[in-house]
Order: C-alpha cells, then sequence, then structure tokens
C-alpha cells in the first residue's frame, strides 16, 4: 500500500491532499469536516449550500406533537440524532415532554442509524430496529415485513418531506403523522454559493463534498437560477470529484447521471480518508523535463511539492498542459489569458506571465520556448 501511495502525483506522507482544494457544502458539522480536511494538506472552500432552520415554535410542529400524546401512535420513525433531540426540546418547553418520552416508550421505535440510536439512548429509550445499511429503505423494508396496515405511524423528518417513504406507509395501509422538527432553507447570503459555482465552473476546485441530499438540491437551485445549470453538471460529470457521506445524499446525483463515490461507513472520518484516496489518483501527471507534474485546481504539483498559483499562471498551465509537448502559440495562451484583449497580441505580457510561471513552479526547465512560435511543455512521455 505504501509503494502505491508514493506512486500517485503529490501524495506525501501525511498531506495526501496537499495542493488540492476541496469544497464543503455543509452547514452543520461543517467545522469537523474542514478541519479534517486541512490537516491532510487540502484548501477548503466552504459554502453551506442549505440552512437549517428549528422550528420549536412552529404551529404544525406543535399540531403534529400534541395529536401523537393525546392520541398515542404505534411507530416512531427517528431519523436525524438533531431532529429527536429538538423534537423532546420542543416537547418539552410546551409540557408534553413527559407525555411524548411515555408515548415513545410504548411504540415500536425505529431509528435510521448509529447516531440516531445515540440520541434515542440518550433520553432513556431503547431502539427496536436499526438498519445496517443506515438508509430509510431499511426502515421501510422492515415495516412492511412487520406490517402497518391499522397501524398509526409517526415519522420524525430530516428537514424536507419524505414523500416515497411516507406515501409507500400508506399504501400499506398506513396513517402517517409527520413530524417536521426542522426545514432546509436557501441561504440567507448566497455570496459564497455563488463564489464556489463560479470556482466549480473555472475547474478551480478539485473536489466538491455533500453532506446531505437538501445540499445537493440548495447547489443546483441556485445553478438553474444563474442559468449555468448545464455547466454545473458538465464540470462535476467530468472534472470535479464529488463525494458524498452516503447513499442518501448521492441519490439526487445519481439521478443527474453525476458519478459519486461514497464511503462504506457514513461517517465524515471516512468521507475524507475517500477524498484522500481517489484525489491523487485523478490527478493527471506527466512527465516533463526530468520531474513529475499535475495540475490540480489551484496548484500544481512539481515531484510532489504544491506550487500555489495565481488565476493567470494556473491559466497558462492548463493551456500548454492541455496539449502537452505541443507548442502552444503566443496568440492562444494571449487569448486564454484572464483579463487580457483577444484581438491585441502583445509578446511582452506573456513573456512576463510566463516567466512568472516558471518562477512559481521553481523549476523553469518544465516550459521550453520555441522562438518565433510559442512555448510548450518540455514533455518526456504522458502518463494518466
Amino acid at each position: 500500500m505504501e509503494d502505491a501511495e508514493r506512486q500517485r502525483p503529490g501524495v506525501r506522507e501525511g498531506v495526501p491532499l496537499d495542493g488540492f482544494t476541496v469544497a464543503v457544502t455543509a452547514a452543520r458539522r461543517a467545522e469537523e469536516l474542514i478541519t479534517l480536511l486541512r490537516r491532510r494538506g487540502a484548501e477548503v472552500v466552504h459554502a453551506p449550500a442549505m440552512r437549517t432552520v428549528p422550528l420549536a415554535d412552529d404551529v404544525e410542529l406543535r399540531h403534529a406533537t400534541r395529536k401523537l400524546v393525546d392520541e398515542g401512535f404505534d411507530v416512531a420513525v427517528a431519523t436525524t440524532a438533531i431532529g429527536f433531540r429538538g423534537w423532546l426540546e420542543a416537547a418539552e418547553e410546551w409540557g408534553l415532554g413527559e407525555g411524548l418520552l411515555e408515548r415513545l416508550a410504548g411504540a415500536e421505535l425505529l431509528a435510521r442509524g448509529p447516531k440516531v440510536c445515540g440520541a434515542v439512548r440518550g433520553a432513556g429509550l431503547r431502539e427496536d430496529f436499526s438498519p445496517e445499511s443506515e438508509s430509510m429503505d431499511g426502515v421501510l423494508e422492515r415495516l412492511r415485513k412487520d406490517g402497518v396496515a391499522g397501524r398509526r405511524v409517526a415519522v420524525q423528518l430530516h428537514g424536507a418531506p419524505l414523500p416515497d417513504f411516507t406515501e409507500a406507509l400508506r399504501a400499506a395501509g398506513a396513517e402517517v403523522v409527520a413530524v417536521p422538527v426542522y426545514r432546509w432553507l436557501p441561504p440567507e447570503d448566497f455570496g459564497p454559493v455563488d463564489r464556489l459555482l463560479d470556482a466549480v465552473l473555472a475547474r478551480t476546485v478539485d473536489a466538491v463534498t455533500f453532506t446531505s441530499a437538501p445540499a445537493v438540491a440548495g447547489l443546483f437551485d441556485r445553478a438553474e437560477q444563474r442559468g449555468d445549470g448545464a455547466e454545473l453538471l458538465t464540470a462535476l460529470r467530468s472534472e470535479v470529484l464529488v463525494a458524498c457521506v452516503g447513499p442518501v445524499t448521492a441519490q439526487p446525483l445519481a439521478e443527474r447521471e453525476v458519478p459519486v463515490v461514497h464511503p462504506e461507513r457514513f461517517r465524515l472520518g471516512p468521507l475524507v480518508q475517500l477524498v484522500c484516496d481517489e484525489l491523487p489518483l485523478r490527478a493527471r501527471g506527466l512527465d516533463v523535463a526530468g520531474h513529475r507534474l499535475a495540475v490540480l485546481g489551484r496548484a500544481a504539483l512539481v515531484d510532489g511539492a504544491a506550487r500555489p498559483l495565481p488565476p493567470a499562471g494556473m491559466t497558462l498551465l492548463r493551456a500548454l498542459a492541455e496539449r502537452p509537448g505541443w507548442v502552444v502559440p503566443r496568440e492562444d495562451l494571449l487569448t486564454a489569458m484572464p483579463g487580457e484583449n483577444d484581438h491585441v497580441i502583445d509578446g511582452h505580457a506573456i513573456e512576463a506571465a510566463v516567466a512568472r510561471l516558471r518562477a512559481s513552479l521553481g523549476a523553469p526547465d518544465l516550459i521550453e520556448t520555441v522562438v518565433q512560435h510559442g512555448y510548450r511543455l518540455a514533455v518526456e512521455e504522458e502518463r494518466v
């Protein structure tokens, strides 16, 4: 395993993400995820694509809770730890806490995953079932197996409706009472999301992480509002790695035919490890003038060392790397440079930009000057 790691471009012990830029779209537990990524060398762009709004004072939540306490229920489905705890706290504020706990203790209690089980046990209760898959499909399979006809099922929602799950229960004869503990809403400030979208479209991020399905919807909704939906799909389907915490989060991406990776264990630690494994493998490596070069979102890796580059330098390097070994005319490079006039050919501007790029790379011989024609990467043998 260690030998394989050393062969990957840019992988150094302890900092496998050195030089890579990873986007975090999470609102909750974002700091934990960001810390884990930075410890492994990544530059992190944080742009919460959605926000959670607690509904402790919500009329709908209070009505559902009172109905369940007064009339009882046969089955309760807890979908998230934060939501389950929030429900109990809200009930306590309304003077319904003791009654809700008594009803939960007398009902069949299903928890979607280990974190929810922890919240359930923390309340002095005990779950009757939790699927190994940590998915709502696993919960639904168990309920269908036991039979729900004529039973009242309380479903604690996790920020968004669960139409497929609740309709399947109703079709099987259950009375479903939805418990909306919190809702997902668009961010109050779209600035970070817009900057993230700009970076994805410009390919200056190497990976985007998602920890909830609503965050996926939020990012695509904003892209559609901007008129960038199709371009976002193209980027995520090709050059940008998409990593999700689990299959539930990945589902809306799979429906859009976006390739997704997710860990077997649906936790932040395994998610970060997966990104550490996948990104170095995807980095396109070239043998150039006796060096190993990989072009990333905002940096170049030269012999495994990250070399951050400004936007103009990244643009020039990408233009050269797209045609490794071939001469790229000065006119093409000038046209590609941000802020330059496509119709004015300024040889001095290109010479100065290439000189700065060579200095930033720390290896001037990577880029050859072809007199009166342009520049090329001094490629020995291309490898992917």
